[in-house]
């Protein structure tokens, strides 16, 4: 449940990051990311990926994606809420992608 002062619309926001083999026993990559609900933070996550990526841009990729599937479920769990008819905007997850770039 989400107690918001002020009223008006929902702005949801996310930020999200990976590193490429964090963990130098296993091979494996970090995902984290944040969820900010009228600049409030809502959720956060940071773990290892499930699958070993072969790339830097992999690892981003997956980060990416796992943010995404979570921006999607918070939108739509806030809307069955019913507490506002919906969030307008679309959900924008900030990427820091740099080194997938660079490759």
């Amino acid at each position: 449940m989400f107690l918001i002062y002020g009223g008006g619309e929902l702005i949801l926001e996310g930020y999200r990051d990976a590193s490429f083999r964090s963990d130098g026993d296993d091979a494996k990559s970090q995902s984290s990311f944040v969820f900010k609900l009228n600049g409030r933070v809502v959720a956060w996550k940071s773990s290892k990926q499930d699958t070993t990526a072969d790339s830097t841009t992999e690892a981003e990729f997956i980060a990416t994606s796992e943010a995404a599937k979570e921006a999607v479920w918070m939108k739509n769990y806030i809307q069955e809420l019913g507490v506002v008819p919906s969030i307008a905007e679309p959900v924008v997850v900030f990427c820091d992608n740099n080194e997938a770039i660079a490759q």
